[in-house]
């Protein structure tokens, strides 16, 4: 069984900054487009940033850009999230999946993603 383990959250007063961290077992993550998502209480499951199998092709939502990096290592089967400027509305829990398709593009869907971690919570204080 693919296994994804987030790693990273933690508490943060505004303005600063977290690295959340996805390594994943049993599957060989680097010929798949990988994402980042969050979702805070009684909201949707949204898409923060995604980042395809070479790391040449990134999205970002809205809200989170200029302030969120998405990257990964391939050699250590990790993708990284870098927050930045961190915000109280940044406050949910963030999942990091794997796109179903090996050598797609960036797909900013939840349905495209099959493997999907246990989540890791980030809370921004004001």
């Amino acid at each position: 069984q693919v296994q994804l383990v987030e790693s990273g959250g933690g508490l943060v007063q505004a303005g600063g900054s977290l690295r959340l961290s996805c390594a994943a077992s049993r599957r060989t993550i680097s010929y798949y487009a990988m994402g980042w998502f969050r979702q805070a209480p009684g909201k949707e499951r949204d898409l923060v940033a995604a980042i395809n199998w070479s790391g040449a092709t990134t999205y970002y939502a809205d809200s989170v850009k200029g302030r969120f990096t998405i990257s990964r290592d391939n050699a250590k089967n990790t993708v990284y999230l870098q927050m930045n400027s961190l915000e109280p509305e940044d406050t949910a829990v963030y999942y990091c999946a794997s796109d179903k398709v090996p050598y797609g593009s960036v797909s900013t869907i939840a349905a495209a993603y099959d493997y999907w971690g246990q989540g890791t919570q980030v809370t921004v204080s004001s």
